[in-house]
C-alpha cells in the first residue's frame, strides 16, 4: 500500500528511541545529541510558537503570527529549518517532499489537515483534547486519509 493511498490504518504512534528522539520538557521539546540542523531549526520553531492560541488562516499572510492553524504550524517549522520558501495550506503538503515517513521529519497530511513530527514527537493543533493551538504531544493518533511525506534525506 503506497503512501500517496488514503489509508484507514495510517497513525501517529511516539516511540522512544534512546539518541534518536525528542522528549517534552516543560511544555518544550528538547531534541538528542546529533540530530542534523535542520531539524534543530524545526524544533527551536516549534518551541517559539508552543502556546500561541490556534487562529484559522495563521502563519499564512505572515510567518510570523499571533497565532497559527495547523498547515501555518507546519509552514513555520518548516520555513525556518529553510526547507520552505512560503506558508502552503494543509493540502499542499501530501505532495511536499518525498513519499513516505522520514527518518527526522514526517508530515501527515490531508486536504483539511496537517501535522508534523519531529525527531518523533507530535507537533499539532489537534487531537490532544485541549483544542488549542501548536503543541508538542506523545499521545498517539490516527491519521486517516492523511498521505506521510518528508524533506529528502530527513
Amino acid at each position: 500500500m503506497g503512501a500517496l493511498a488514503s489509508c484507514s490504518s495510517v497513525r501517529y504512534d511516539y516511540v522512544y528511541v534512546p539518541g534518536k528522539t525528542a522528549v517534552i520538557v516543560d511544555g518544550k521539546a528538547v531534541l538528542p545529541e546529533g540530530a542534523p540542523e535542520r531539524v534543530k531549526k524545526a524544533v527551536e520553531a516549534g518551541n517559539r510558537i508552543v502556546g500561541k492560541p490556534y487562529v484559522y488562516g495563521g502563519g499564512h499572510g505572515q510567518i510570523e503570527d499571533g497565532g497559527y492553524d495547523c498547515s501555518g504550524t507546519v509552514s513555520y517549522v518548516l520555513y525556518h529549518a529553510g526547507l520552505l520558501r512560503t506558508p502552503q495550506p494543509s493540502g499542499a503538503f501530501r505532495s511536499f517532499g518525498a513519499d513516505g515517513k522520514g527518518e527526522w521529519i514526517t508530515l501527515y497530511a490531508k486536504s483539511g489537515h496537517v501535522f508534523v513530527s519531529l525527531a518523533g514527537l507530535r507537533l499539532d493543533t489537534g487531537y490532544s483534547g485541549e483544542g488549542q493551538g501548536p503543541r508538542w504531544s506523545t499521545k498517539s493518533r490516527p491519521a486517516n486519509g492523511c498521505t506521510l511525506r518528508h524533506p529528502p534525506q530527513l
